[in-house]
């Protein structure tokens, strides 16, 4: 063979080499004609959530739990939704409002939506759905969210009138709650949409295998587009520990709400990634005003000298913040300067006033409900109050014999919670400190009329800027007054997959997977 036929038969070998890898790569899908990388095609658009706890039912109208709320974000969807980096409310299956005046809502829907069952969406559904989530015979378990709302009205296929009995400023932030989503309403005459959900959202039920499983399917006819993940699984692992090594084996691909003993742990996954962010949930020490002496201000001022919040929200590793404040941060109605009434961690003065007051060797118990978090909480309490010159013990309960003996007011102190789910100060102060909810949810029994009047103003208007004044005003007074002892505002967190793309989490603790994917 001549050299000049050797050139040639290299040249042909090197040729038909190229056009070989080419092919493989348009098959395999690393290249495309409209340019996307195809990073993930080889890998399942599957996710699995894993939760400690199952659902307590598929019905945004019939349920009101964290673990249920997950699940119905993924199905159903609101008239409107707070943007999780800007907290600001924006329209969703609403597409616009106007107030005519301050008792009315006319909202512009969207149109061309239909629910998976293929009814329409229209101002009929939102109708149906927000007069059944107002029945008494229904008795919806957030019903108070609507409670505002005296009448429903259809102007036009998508158009809604809302009438408040009075001026009422939280609405929109009531709307872009969970549990105001909108329901089928033929699912809901025709069926039990806490076994078989229909909403609008991105994605669709297949099935709930109680203690076990929730699975989902994309909504390929959703008005947005449809999702890039295929399906949804949340998986029920009651350990949390054992979820921690699901998601290190590959098992499942995200959870949430990291307790702080699992931090250290899941740091040191190469294949995970953590996410937390200031969270709009707040955890507090709280006094029963209808007993001597938590009724006095001074004990309760003792008391908040001698906790140190900033060495208990240290051990928190970055899952707390501090700060004296009543409305945290991110919810509307916060004010930086807020940050600086109460009382302040000062050991010396909380022994002045409790020997200046006859509390030396008070004996007080601190009841705490069964939960980890709680339970830390009781016992750094308890140490930093016997130092004061306290006599203190501890009690434990389960979680739900603690939620009724609160309610009822057989307690001294004690520890509790409130997510703000509406991240809207207003309702959190009228619910927790309002003296229209004395035994119910003020447990605290905390009976302040100028503070009432306050929260008042903040909910019978519709003007933002009032509001905003009226609850700074509200949350100055209850901090000095010493109602609660603010032990730290939450940090929403979660464990994910580094395949996982797109999760982002609402500061509320809640997150959407419509744009989430793996690669």
């Amino acid at each position: 063979m001549t050299v000049r036929k050797f050139r040639w038969l290299c040249l042909l070998v090197f040729v038909l080499v190229m056009v070989t890898l080419l092919g493989c790569s348009d098959e395999s899908g690393t290249s495309s004609e409209n340019g996307d990388s195809g990073s993930n095609a080889d890998v399942p658009q599957d996710l699995t959530y894993a939760t400690t706890s199952d659902v307590v039912g598929l019905s945004p109208i019939d349920t009101n739990d964290s673990v249920s709320s997950a699940v119905i974000e993924q199905v159903y969807e609101t008239l409107f939704v707070r943007d999780p980096e800007t907290m600001e409310i924006k329209p969703l299956l609403a597409e616009s409002y106007e107030n005519p005046d301050d008792l009315t809502w006319v909202i512009k829907l969207r149109e061309d939506i239909t629910f998976h069952d293929g009814t329409p969406f229209n101002a009929e559904a939102v109708k149906y759905t927000f007069e059944e989530f107002k029945s008494e015979e229904r008795a919806a378990p957030r019903a108070s969210l609507l409670e505002a709302i005296e009448s429903i009205e259809v102007q036009d296929e998508y158009t809604v009138v809302l009438k408040t009995d009075e001026p009422y400023g939280p609405l929109l932030a009531a709307l872009s709650h969970t549990n105001a989503s909108i329901v089928s309403p033929e699912a809901d005459k025709s069926g039990n949409l806490n076994q078989n959900p229909v909403g609008t959202g991105p994605f669709v039920f297949e099935e709930w295998v109680q203690g076990d499983h929730v699975s989902l399917s994309k909504n390929e006819d959703y008005w947005q587009g449809a999702p890039q993940l295929e399906n949804v699984t949340m998986k029920v692992v009651p350990e949390y520990s054992t979820a921690v090594s699901m998601l290190q084996t590959g098992e499942v691909q995200f959870i949430d709400a990291i307790p702080t003993d699992q931090l250290p742990r899941l740091e040191s996954m190469d294949n995970v990634e953590i996410q937390q962010k200031e969270g709009t949930p707040v955890y507090y020490l709280g006094f029963n005003m209808n007993k001597e002496p938590f009724n006095d201000i001074n004990f309760r001022k003792a008391v908040s000298h001698a906790v140190n919040r900033e060495a208990y929200v240290q051990q928190l590793k970055g899952l707390g913040v501090q700060n004296n404040s009543i409305i945290g941060p991110k919810v509307f109605g916060y004010d930086e300067t807020a940050s600086e009434e109460g009382y302040k961690y000062d050991p010396e003065k909380a022994k002045q006033l409790i020997e200046e007051n006859g509390y030396e060797g008070q004996e007080i118990t601190l009841l705490s409900a069964n939960r980890d978090m709680y339970m830390k909480m009781a016992e750094i309490v308890q140490a930093q109050l016997s130092d004061a010159g306290l006599k203190v013990s501890i009690e434990t309960m389960e979680w739900g014999t603690f939620l009724d003996t609160t309610a009822e007011g057989n307690f001294e102190m004690t520890f509790l919670g409130w997510s703000n789910s509406t991240a809207d100060g207003s309702e959190l102060l009228y619910p927790n400190l309002h003296s229209d909810n004395i035994g119910s949810s003020n447990r605290m029994a905390y009976d302040n009329s100028e503070f009432d009047q306050l929260v008042n103003a903040s909910r019978v208007t519709v003007d933002q800027a009032e509001r905003q004044e009226k609850l700074h005003e509200a949350n100055v007074m209850a901090a000095n007054d010493g109602v609660w002892v603010p032990m730290h505002h939450g940090v929403v967190t979660a464990a994910i997959d580094k395949s996982v793309k797109g999760l982002e989490l609402d500061p509320t603790g809640q997150w959407s997977l419509y744009n989430v994917s793996r690669e």
